[in-house]
């Protein structure tokens, strides 16, 4: 009988491990599922992205580009760029500032890690592809040639002309090219610091046209008397932010926050609000 006893007893308090056993499993996946879960979620959040200056999204641009980016009565840079950039900052909670330089130093600012984006109506190219990297578009530019009136300039004949481009631009890449590749030559294309100078050129008889993005060109046009612009568009294309090469985290975080804002209307808004249908 006590053997029967200690035999039940045994059994028992095997049952009793086997039960505390099961327990300590189910317990164990529940903590492993919960870590992941956190895991996960932080790996996901906004805060992964860093930014030159904790708080600011430092936007470089060349303020001579209307109505992308432009200057106010109060030297404050104003336009589409500008307005675009500060829903995109509001959006990752930060504080946007904008640092105005020529066009060429804009593209280096990113590159070299003085400033978190760059928007100067920028469109991508195989060489900008190799240092910068770029968000989805939110934008289609024009690029049109100004002339004077009465100007025997054509496209036909642009290769036989002096042409006046904004420096390190597409237009300034593009026309300067070789003959073989599209362009006209070095020799015919000369290089300004920014539009205004270009046009200015133009209105001094110093090149016989200007190649630029249409929304400047009609800026320009209707601020001097005397220039016109012909009637065929020179090229398309389409601008987009960049970053600098392999920042993916802000990359990412950027073009997300553009993303939503071309959805919600807000980017085409702001464009409208610059441009007038014609």
């Amino acid at each position: 009988m006590k053997k029967i006893f200690a035999l039940l007893l045994t059994l028992a308090m095997v049952l009793s491990l086997a039960a505390c056993g099961g327990d300590s499993t189910e317990t164990t996946e529940e903590t492993t599922e919960d870590t992941q879960t956190e895991e996960t979620t932080d790996s996901t959040g906004t805060a992964d992205f860093t930014t030159v200056e904790e708080g600011k999204l430092i936007m470089s641009t060349n303020a001579a580009f209307p109505p992308y980016e432009m200057t106010d009565d109060s030297g404050a840079v104003v336009g589409i760029d500008a307005d675009i950039a500060a829903a995109i900052a509001e959006k990752l909670g930060l504080e946007l500032q904008i640092d105005d330089m020529d066009f060429d130093s804009a593209l280096l600012a990113v590159q070299q890690g003085k400033s978190d984006i760059v928007m100067a109506g920028v469109s991508i190219t195989d060489d900008r592809l190799l240092v910068m990297d770029f968000t989805d578009s939110y934008a289609t530019g024009v690029q049109v040639v100004i002339v004077k009136e009465g100007s025997d300039v054509t496209m036909d004949n642009l290769g036989e002309k002096m042409i006046g481009t904004q420096r390190g631009t597409t237009g300034y890449i593009y026309a300067s090219d070789t003959p073989e590749n599209g362009g006209y030559g070095e020799d015919h294309v000369v290089a300004y610091d920014n539009g205004i100078t270009a046009v200015q050129a133009l209105m001094n008889g110093q090149v016989d046209c200007v190649i630029i993005d249409n929304g400047p060109a009609q800026e320009f046009v209707a601020a001097n008397a005397g220039l016109t612009i012909l009637e065929t568009p020179w090229v398309e294309e389409q601008y987009s932010i960049g970053v600098n090469k392999g920042n993916t985290a802000l990359l990412d975080a950027v073009n997300g926050a553009l993303n939503e804002l071309i959805a919600d209307g807000t980017v085409q808004s702001i464009i409208d609000s610059y441009i007038t249908a014609e």
